[in-house]
């Protein structure tokens, strides 16, 4: 018995081969966003001469992601700065600054400046929102 690869039943199928996969809900998010971010630093190597090279390169880029990079989804937060519990006091003097610089020159802002909030949760899926799947009928 022998049978076709599975990439060639696909193919005969005309179902096209896909390394994207937006709105999954199985992918990770924070991975997907991380891979992201790596794939488009300027300093990505085209090819990684050895094991060491990627482990240097890579071990530089986990500390700039971690500790420089200012993330969205935790208000504009590094993800050290949440996890060592300073970003509310930067958030504070964020707001400082902010409001001074509304003060001087509010004619600059189409409303007053806010840091953006920290989220209190993040989740990758939500139980909150998750729907139960319908009870099937035999």
């Amino acid at each position: 018995m022998t049978s076709k690869k599975v990439s060639q039943l696909l193919i005969d199928l005309g179902v096209t081969r896909s390394h994207s996969r937006p709105k999954m809900s199985n992918d990770n998010p924070y991975s997907e966003a991380q891979f992201k971010t790596t794939k488009y630093m300027s300093d990505y190597p085209e090819r990684f001469d050895s094991l060491a090279h990627a482990r240097e390169w890579f071990d530089a880029f986990i500390s700039y992601y971690n500790h420089e990079h200012r993330h969205s989804g935790i208000g504009l937060h590094t993800p050290a700065s949440v996890h060592f519990g300073t970003a509310e006091e930067i958030r504070d003097q964020r707001a400082v600054t902010l409001a001074e610089a509304y003060a001087r020159h509010p004619e600059r802002f189409g409303r007053r400046p806010r840091p953006p909030e920290i989220p209190k949760t993040a989740w990758i899926n939500d139980p909150a929102k998750r729907r139960e799947p319908a009870p099937q009928t035999s």
